[in-house]
Formats: C-alpha cells, sequence, structure tokens
C-alpha cells in the first residue's frame, strides 16, 4: 500500500449490493494510515486506521468521520438507522480478523444490516 492506491469493496448494507471505492490519502507504516472514499454509499467518509503496541499484540482502533447525502433528511435516516452500519461493518471485519488469527480458516459472513 502507499498513498494513491485504491482499492474497491462490494458488500451487502440492510440486503443492497454497495460498491465502494477508496483511496489511501495517508500511508504511516506501522502507526496509521487512511483512506477517503472516492465512489460509495457516503457524501463523505474520511476513516483513519490507527496500531498501537499492545502486550503481546496490536491495538487497532478507528476513526470515522461520515456525512450522508440529502441534507436534512440524511439526517433523519442517519439519526434514525444508518448510524448502526458503520458499526456492523467494523464488527464483521472484527470477526474476519479473529477467524483469520484463530487459523481455523473460517470467515465471518458479510454484513447484512436490519
Amino acid at each position: 500500500m502507499a498513498p494513491g492506491t485504491q482499492i474497491e469493496y462490494r458488500l451487502r448494507l440492510r440486503g443492497l449490493p454497495l460498491r465502494w471505492l477508496t483511496e489511501i490519502a495517508e500511508w504511516q507504516p506501522p502507526h496509521r494510515f487512511v483512506d477517503v472514499q472516492l465512489r460509495g454509499p457516503y457524501r463523505l467518509w474520511h476513516h483513519t486506521h490507527t496500531f498501537e503496541p499492545q502486550g503481546d499484540g496490536v491495538l487497532m482502533r478507528d476513526i470515522v468521520r461520515y456525512r450522508l447525502a440529502l441534507g436534512a433528511l440524511g439526517g433523519v435516516a442517519n439519526a434514525a438507522v444508518v448510524r448502526r452500519d458503520p458499526a456492523r461493518i467494523f464488527d464483521y471485519r472484527q470477526q474476519t480478523i479473529a477467524a483469520i488469527f484463530a487459523g481455523d480458516g473460517s470467515a465471518a459472513d458479510e454484513p447484512q444490516g436490519r
């Protein structure tokens, strides 16, 4: 990875297929990197990943700034429904990483949302 690297994602959220394109805006291994959305479900998506040594492992932290389209209507949708979606996406990632490091070959199902 390096600044400018683009990553395309395909996932299902709330039963809808999503295509998402992000770009690595900052790359500072082994401490942090930042990705921003170029195409996807949000008007703004700025995601900072940090990595901190902790005991025999590494603590991963995420700071996400996002904004929905549709102005005030997007704000209502966020308060009612959408604000839980990023948590579902990160829960999926956590389960997948745990499965990988467990070495059992399993992977979590895609986040579906409700």
